[in-house]
């Protein structure tokens, strides 16, 4: 459901499940987590990759076929059951003769999670449910659950040429599709799950590579230091990137909430006046819309040892 265009349109009402969507964000159910990883563009690439998630041979790796595949070499026997040995010579020669900057993925890895407590046997269900509508009997397959971390997580790692010759290609509407698809796998096993996007909720996070998100996260990064240095000196680049990243959030902001408004204002002439003061006190516990960065000048200024940055002021 599209709340800005769903939210203003007239002369309906709103169906059963666009209640329950509007029900889920309002009341903050977990939002699920699909990314991608990265992909292996060897053999050995993917290799090590099976390695990881079978944690060396230790962890039960499940197939598309529904065997369990564990021990010391199973990453071998993977890579030759999908035939990537000979894709990854045959795309090595084409490599050669055309020369392309980088070779084509082998296989896309990709990871879906869950907030910590979210039960791992109907995690892998909803992995599994998903995977099997999305990928049998085209791309092979193999998942492994993660339970060693806060927060539950399924690997799967999908062969990017399917059996019929045609390569996986993903995008952004692709990645939603799968989003929408894993919550309803979870609901399906009763886990409260949604899947909406980060400026419906009122997010303004935005994503970042996964080596730059974990550097950060230590406070060892690179890029950000290099944005706040920018930022103390107020370099024109810097300056322009605030007012622009400014000026569409606040834009983007306008919109979500002008959406949110109608949408409590239709349920109440519909008569749901619970559901309706749940959307207006979700609207007001919004976090203000601030930019990239707005947040690293905070962020900045809490941290020890780093130089303190006024907010950024526009200028003529």
């Amino acid at each position: 459901m599209d709340v800005v265009s769903y939210g203003r349109a007239v002369g309906r009402q709103f169906s059963a499940s666009q209640r329950l969507y509007i029900a889920r964000t309002v009341r903050r159910a977990p939002e699920v987590v699909v990314k991608v990883s990265g992909g292996g563009r060897s053999r050995a690439g993917v290799e090590a990759h099976l390695s990881y998630i079978g944690r060396g041979g230790e962890l039960e790796i499940e197939m598309d076929d529904g065997r369990r595949v564990t021990g010391s070499s199973f990453q071998k026997s993977i890579v030759l059951d999908w035939d990537l040995d000979l894709e990854d010579h045959r795309r090595q020669d084409k490599h050669s003769i055309r020369r392309r900057p980088k070779p084509f993925k082998l296989v896309h890895n990709l990871i879906f999670s869950m907030p910590p407590g979210t039960s791992s046997d109907k995690l892998v269900k909803a992995v599994r449910g998903l995977a099997q509508n999305q990928f049998a009997l085209k791309h092979r397959y193999a998942m492994a659950l993660h339970t060693d971390e806060a927060h539950p997580h399924v690997h799967l790692v999908v062969k990017a040429m399917s059996e019929q010759g045609e390569r996986l290609k993903i995008r952004k509407a692709t990645l939603r599709e799968w989003r929408y698809e894993f919550a309803d796998h979870l609901r399906e096993q009763g886990i409260a799950a949604n899947a909406t996007e980060r400026a419906v909720r009122g997010q303004v996070r935005t994503k970042k590579l996964d080596a730059i998100y974990r550097s950060a996260e230590r406070n060892e990064s690179f890029y950000e230091r290099k944005q706040i240095h920018e930022l103390a000196a107020k370099t024109p680049s810097a300056l322009a990137r605030h007012r622009q990243g400014k000026a569409i959030l606040e834009q983007t902001r306008s919109e979500v909430v002008a959406g949110w408004q109608a949408v409590a204002q239709r349920l109440r002439e519909e008569g749901d006046h619970r559901l309706a003061d749940d959307v207006r006190a979700f609207i007001d516990r919004m976090a203000p819309a601030t930019t990239d960065q707005e947040q690293l000048v905070r962020k900045s200024a809490a941290r020890a040892g780093w130089r303190k940055i006024e907010p950024m002021q526009r200028t003529r």
